[in-house]
């Protein structure tokens, strides 16, 4: 896009995306993940858009939801958030949960995209290129290797901010007037929970190794289990740890000391 598009403002902000994103991860926790560092990646846009301390800090909080995904291209996300928030702050009749609903549907297709290219792709060139000079003992494998994944990465970092931004701006120019964020918030909320899914389908890992022995024929449950409804404990063990955070309001913290409690006595008593 041609940079006569963008005010000088406009061009400080992209600045201030791309500075912010940097800090992503520096406040990783298990609870929410990303999610203070996306809040104050966040913050060039809500100190902008809202006038009033109490909008701010509502904006702020309605980021520290949980939230995950590759940093290289974070900006994209915070882009689209940011022209959200935009139309948020101007607009009384907005949905503000359309805006954490499109975040969420955003995260899980771009950690899956910068993953592969950053991760799986581009480090894998940088390191070809800077092997043999660093075999040889040369200092400039390593700085060749710095430079060669860093310089697309920085690049895509900065314009990914801008297009996201443009992106999340045209399209609630075009759909502002259509009666379409209903739609658009339904749809985000069915990707959402595709990706929470699809997260809880890989990383919560539960297996139970009771059998019971009839004569000589040994039936191993876990075996069965899979047979009738592979991941079916996973499945359950989140649908129970669900139920504890929204149905009787407890914490993050305490579901997580729950969830090393059930491990440490099911491997004691030998039923997972």
């Amino acid at each position: 896009m041609p940079k006569s598009k963008y005010s000088k403002e406009e061009k400080k902000f992209f600045h201030e995306i791309f500075w912010n994103s940097f800090i992503l991860e520096n406040s990783y926790n298990y609870e929410s993940q990303q999610s203070l560092g996306f809040a104050l990646g966040m913050w060039p846009a809500i100190k902008r858009f809202y006038q009033t301390k109490e909008e701010q800090a509502q904006a702020l909080v309605r980021h520290l939801e949980i939230f995950n995904t590759t940093p290289h291209l974070v900006p994209a996300i915070t882009g689209v958030t940011a022209a959200l928030e935009k139309k948020a702050s101007t607009d009384p009749d907005f949905q503000v949960e359309t805006i954490n609903n499109i975040k969420v549907s955003l995260m899980g297709p771009f950690a899956g995209i910068g993953d592969s290219f950053f991760w799986g792709t581009l480090r894998i060139i940088a390191t070809a290129l800077a092997l043999p000079l660093a075999k040889q003992g040369n200092i400039l494998g390593p700085i060749l290797f710095l430079l060669a994944f860093n310089i697309p990465h920085l690049i895509i970092r900065y314009y990914a901010g801008v297009w996201g931004y443009s992106l999340g701006t045209n399209l609630l120019t075009s759909i502002s007037s259509s009666g379409l964020f209903a739609k658009i918030s339904k749809a985000a909320t069915i990707v959402g929970l595709m990706v929470i899914g699809a997260m809880s389908a890989q990383m919560v890992l539960l297996k139970t190794p009771l059998a019971f022995h009839f004569g000589k024929t040994s039936f191993k449950l876990q075996t069965y289990l899979d047979q009738i409804f592979p991941l079916l404990l996973p499945l359950g063990y989140t649908l129970l740890m669900f139920w504890l955070l929204k149905s009787k309001k407890k914490s993050p913290l305490f579901v997580l000391l729950l969830t090393v409690a059930i491990g440490l006595m099911g491997s004691f008593i030998g039923i997972f």
